[in-house]
């Protein structure tokens, strides 16, 4: 596809701002056909493989690429989870650059058994005996390393025996291998009950469907229990499951298959937009998944919005669930449907699945407009910022200024400078303190905001709108002095940034500012201090390395400062050049220099 083709900017502007998430994507023709789904554990890099320059590609693959008109995809938790959805949408549409999947059963499933004792073991087989089925496992290797976890965790029965308590009362059966390898508790003789393998099972549930912590809290409190009663040998095997399950990482989406005909709405605003994401689930499976923009006209509400989108999305796909999970209730009723919002368990887990679908909906497309027209981007932000800053007008030009030293030593400071909220490493400025003695940042603020706007005034060059300190109270009052001394306050916003909880401090206002956490105001106040500090700490350091070499290794006669440099930059330190054997210390520095620093630390040794 080349820079001709009229769909190549439109796909490439959707490349740029696939999200870095396993998921499966969607390829599609000029006549909005699926022609392809793929799955990838990362999104972003796998689609872009499709379209890179020097990527040479078979002759079929071209024709696809060449195909391409539109890209859609949808996120999922885990890569396994991308791999049986990618399964279900192909077996759905039958794209025709997909192998043709038949409708058979592809993938296991993990089997609790409708039993006294209830046997834990894979199958491909879903009989309808009351048993309990997790999965489709997209992978064997995934469902057998959570079945090894379970095993390690809870010692279960594997026997097929019928353990009714008659049986049991009646000794009809001999302990195996397994009870005497630990591996079960030995139920079909009498040494575990019911009650207590029931609460097994049911922590087992637990962790196959993802609530690790729900299992470890149980596991905590029973652990503390033993440890309050003394019984520290229980206690102590408590600890261990705890500590396993702690360390087990998997966060597979594991579906419970008796999910059946389930529509998913969950939806999101702004000042201009209503975004609906719909997820269709049949049998436990999502096979559908769209996200639809509105766009407001009479400022309706989030309830009206999602209402019209229900009814929108149930006629579109033809829809005929008789449950529709949704984020709040709405009061509409549909006619046999029944409307949920689920507080916890798989329902739960599928309503925010569709709430991280409809978030990265909205921000592609935001990134989109942004990449089409960058000024408007710059401008939203600059904007924001004089909104939620109370700022006269927009921060083009902004410096932020910090500063460091060493157990009082080697004192310096950084300026560095966004403009249309960007860095502009041109004007970053570092600054040697001349007149403070001893470690005084307040007063090492003062002499340099002085001296930077001095220089400015006195240049005739344009002052920042905003200028940002990086410290509370103190430091802000102290780079305040400094712009009363020149004239300037009132003329130029300027505002502190306590360290700790990023509260925004404003001269003569005691109570300071809290900025929302994911806010891009606070993002760009958050990327100049960290800027500032950075730069400061590499001027710092630079400064701190000089002064140790002068000190130390340039006092020894015949070691000038290029030697001394190639051995710190070796050993990293002056210790570590004492502790250096000759051999190691020539090996960087020559035969003569290196005996010489050799001998310098090591009079009484020859090497």
């Amino acid at each position: 596809m080349g820079k001709n083709d009229k769909y190549y900017n439109h796909l490439l502007s959707i490349i740029k701002t696939l999200p870095g998430k396993p998921g499966i994507y969607q390829y599609f023709d000029k006549n909005n056909k699926i022609i392809y789904v793929g799955k990838a554990k990362n999104i972003k890099k796998r689609v872009s493989s499709y379209f890179k320059k020097d990527k040479s590609i078979s002759g079929k693959l071209a024709l696809l690429v060449k195909k391409i008109t539109d890209i859609k995809f949808i996120i999922v938790d885990t890569e396994f989870d991308a791999l049986l959805l990618e399964n279900n949408l192909i077996k759905k549409y039958q794209p025709r650059y997909n192998v043709q999947l038949k409708d058979d059963k592809t993938f296991p499933w993990i089997c609790i058994k409708n039993e006294a004792f209830p046997r834990v073991f894979p199958t491909r087989n879903l009989i309808n005996d009351g048993s309990q089925y997790f999965g489709p496992y997209a992978s064997v290797r995934m469902m057998n390393t959570l079945l090894d976890f379970i095993k390690q965790l809870y010692p279960l029965r594997n026997c097929k025996f019928n353990l009714t308590r008659e049986n049991i009362n009646k000794k009809k059966f001999k302990a195996c291998l397994e009870y005497h390898l630990n591996n079960c508790k030995g139920p079909c003789i009498g040494n575990q009950t019911k009650e207590n393998y029931d609460i097994t099972i049911s922590e087992i549930k637990e962790i196959i469907k993802g609530n690790i912590n729900t299992v470890a809290n149980q596991l905590k409190k029973l652990m503390l229990d033993y440890a309050k009663k003394y019984e520290f040998e229980k206690a102590q095997i408590i600890k261990e499951k705890y500590e396993l399950l702690k360390k087990y990482q998997s966060k597979s989406t594991i579906v419970n298959p008796k999910i059946h005909n389930v529509d998913v709405f969950s939806i999101i605003t702004d000042d201009n937009y209503a975004y609906v994401n719909f997820l269709k689930v049949v049998n436990g499976a999502i096979i559908q998944a769209h996200t639809l923009e509105l766009k407001k006209k009479l400022d309706e509400s989030t309830e009206e919005l999602l209402s019209l989108a229900i009814t929108d999305f149930r006629q579109r796909y033809n829809s005929n669930a008789r449950e529709i999970i949704i984020p709040f209730n709405l009061n509409i009723k549909i006619p046999e449907t029944r409307l949920s919002v689920p507080k916890r368990g798989d329902k739960k887990h599928l309503l925010k699945l569709s709430e991280r679908n409809v978030k990265y909906y909205k921000l592609d497309k935001k990134k989109q407009k942004d990449l089409v027209d960058p000024e408007r981007h710059t401008k939203r932000i600059l904007n924001q910022m004089m909104k939620d800053l109370r700022l006269k007008e927009q921060p083009i030009h902004i410096e932020c200024f910090d500063n460091s030293n060493f157990q009082g030593d080697y004192p310096v400071a950084a300026m560095v400078c966004f403009k249309n909220a960007k860095p502009e490493k041109k004007e970053y400025r570092h600054y040697n303190i001349k007149t403070v003695d001893g470690p005084d940042d307040f007063a090492s603020m003062t002499e340099i905001i002085f001296r930077r706007y001095k220089k400015l005034l006195d240049e005739k060059k344009p002052l920042p709108q905003l200028i940002v300190i990086d410290g509370g109270k103190g430091q802000l009052n102290a780079a305040l002095k400094s712009l009363e001394k020149l004239n300037l306050r009132g003329k130029i916003t300027i505002i502190g940034i306590a360290k700790k909880l990023e509260e925004i401090y404003y001269p003569n206002d005691p109570i300071p500012l809290y900025l929302d956490k994911k806010s891009e105001t606070l993002k760009i106040i958050r990327q100049l201090r960290d800027e500032a500090h950075r730069f400061g700490i590499t001027h710092h350091r630079k400064k701190l390395e000089k002064g140790t070499i002068k000190s130390v290794l340039t006092e020894i006669n015949g070691i000038g400062f290029s030697t001394a440099q190639k051995l710190l930059w070796e050993f990293k330190s002056i210790k570590s050049v004492k502790k250096a054997s000759l051999t190691e210390i020539q090996k960087v520095i020559g035969t003569s220099k290196g005996k010489i620093v050799f001998e310098y630390f090591n009079p009484n040794n020859s090497g």
